[in-house]
């Protein structure tokens, strides 16, 4: 599987200097689009996280910017430019839950104890990078499986998923294909 965008620097519409519109609670909520091609055959469900290990230094820990599972490919539009190409379009983390119900979100790091966000439009969907320090690595990795994971339930958290696939905990030991990219996104430069 490859994964790809067209963009290495995440644009300031789906990060910190996001406009108003693409902001809840002060957050970037706009996912931003990407690609996954070539998937193996017989690779029904796509799962997926976006985290920030340049994080650790900052905050203590891996800060997770979105987590899904469960996304049915057939209810993918393909890319009209290359017909093997699979498009998870731009704001996908709002509109997933009325386009495809039966997939999942699951908690990002801002639901969690150290930070005890509390609107689910922040606290189980996209998060956009805001580094505070410096440019980050944000590590996109993309994972399809023959058949949907099982026990997840929406507001899981990225442990449960990582544990749920083929070859971990309790999925059904086939295997999985999975592919990512790691993407740059800067603070604003400091004013003089």
């Amino acid at each position: 599987m490859r994964v790809s965008a067209d963009f290495t620097t995440v644009p300031d519409e789906f990060a910190a200097r996001a406009p108003e519109t693409n902001l809840v609670d002060g957050v970037p909520v706009v996912s931003f689009p990407f690609y996954v091609e070539g998937l193996e055959p017989g690779m029904h469900y796509l799962h997926w996280e976006l985290v920030d290990p340049d994080s650790i230094p900052v905050c203590g820990f891996e800060w997770i910017h979105w987590a899904v599972a469960n996304v049915p490919v057939d209810a993918l539009m393909f890319d009209f430019n290359d017909s093997k190409a699979l498009q998870i379009p731009p704001d996908f983390s709002r509109a997933m839950p009325s386009m495809i119900p039966e997939a999942l979100q699951g908690r990002n790091s801002s639901a969690g104890s150290m930070v005890g966000g509390t609107n689910p439009q922040v606290t189980m969907r996209y998060n956009g990078p805001q580094p505070p320090d410096a440019q980050h690595g944000y590590v996109l990795r993309v994972w399809a499986t023959a058949k949907p994971l099982p026990n997840l339930r929406q507001g899981f958290w990225l442990n449960e998923l990582l544990h749920a696939l083929p070859g971990r905990g309790e999925a059904d030991g086939r295997g999985v294909d999975q592919g990512g990219i790691v993407l740059a996104y800067a603070p604003a430069p400091k004013r003089a």
